[in-house]
């Protein structure tokens, strides 16, 4: 089964894990989400700094 991914510097779709643009694509689809999720505020902790640094928040 092919999957398709997301490349992470141009924001293509493909089915490859390399873009054309010659860097690597990350899979499109999001994580599986689990109610016993151990690491979901370190996750978004780094997040919300993220957008702090972007000015967003």
């Amino acid at each position: 089964m092919k999957h398709i991914f997301k490349c992470a510097n141009c924001g293509r779709y493909t089915m490859k894990e390399i873009c054309d643009c010659g860097n690597k694509a990350l899979p499109a689809k999001p994580m599986k989400y689990s109610v016993d999720d151990k690491f979901a505020s370190y996750r978004r902790k780094a997040k919300a700094e993220e957008y702090a640094k972007r000015g967003l928040i």
